[in-house]
């Protein structure tokens, strides 16, 4: 029987912000890595602007250990979160860190839903954008009416939305919603990445974000809608099959000068 989780607290932290010593000592090589990836993914987002508050999440795969995932900390803003503040869960939501910090329940729904699912997936991010907003609240969805958007074609989710996701039912119907992709469109709600890696899952995002910035800034709200110029369905699957056979390995390539850039402006979220 499905269940509802209820808001849990923010923990003995109550929001402030706390230093945690000696996390590095007490976890594998691999899981540090990863914790310092998304530390530097969540300052990205924030230095992109796609942040919402302290809500929305990015979670990661702990390497080596099924069904433990990382997310961050309920109480500090983005530009705020370190490798050693993140909290490690697991599919239950239960808190494995000795931390003053808890987590945000409608991102445990919604984050422990794909981990499960999706071995392959090593990264969620879910965004709260004005571009993502507005676009998933589009009966059309995303167009393929560029480069960008393209990549995209035939090969992104929709699900529609049954409210704040507190709701562990829900869960089930999020992962048929996604189904193979690596990107969902949560109607009326925002917007969803779910990649291999930390790198993947930001590196979609980031072509998923300009695609529908570019779609609102030009008004395409109908498939049909006659000033638009149309790509074919054959031009369309064929650029989404060259996008991907080409961009296999570009998040990876991409991602030290995106944490270089994250160190020049503040190199705290590597504590």
């Amino acid at each position: 029987m499905a269940t509802r989780i209820e808001a849990s607290p923010i923990g003995r932290a109550h929001g402030a912000l706390v230093e945690l010593a000696g996390v590095q000592a007490r976890v594998s090589p691999e899981e540090w890595q990863t914790r310092i990836d998304l530390a530097a993914c969540y300052r990205l987002v924030f230095q992109y602007g796609w942040h919402h508050l302290n809500l929305n999440h990015i979670s990661a795969q702990v390497p080596g250990e099924d069904g433990h995932i990382l997310i961050n900390p309920y109480g500090p803003m983005y530009n705020e979160v370190t490798a050693s503040n993140l909290v490690k869960i697991d599919l239950d939501g239960t808190v494995l860190d000795d931390t003053p910090y808890g987590i945000n329940p409608a991102g445990y729904t919604i984050h422990s839903a794909i981990h499960a699912a999706r071995k392959d997936v090593g990264c969620v991010l879910h965004t709260h954008t004005e571009a993502g907003l507005a676009l998933s609240t589009l009966k059309c969805g995303l167009l393929p009416l560029n480069q960008d958007a393209v990549r995209f074609y035939n090969r992104i989710g929709y699900h529609d939305y049954e409210g704040i996701s507190l709701e562990l039912g829900e869960r089930e119907r999020l992962v048929q919603s996604l189904g193979e992709h690596r990107a969902l469109i949560l109607r009326n709600h925002g917007l969803l990445t779910a990649g291999r890696s930390v790198a993947e899952a930001f590196t979609l995002m980031f072509h998923l974000e300009k695609s529908c910035t570019a779609q609102i800034m030009i008004n395409a709200t109908t498939a049909d809608d006659p000033r638009l110029v149309r790509l074919s369905p054959e031009v369309s699957e064929h650029s989404a099959q060259q996008a991907w056979r080409i961009n296999d390995n570009a998040a990876e390539m991409r991602w030290p000068a995106l944490v270089r850039w994250m160190d020049q402006i503040d190199p705290g979220f590597r504590r």
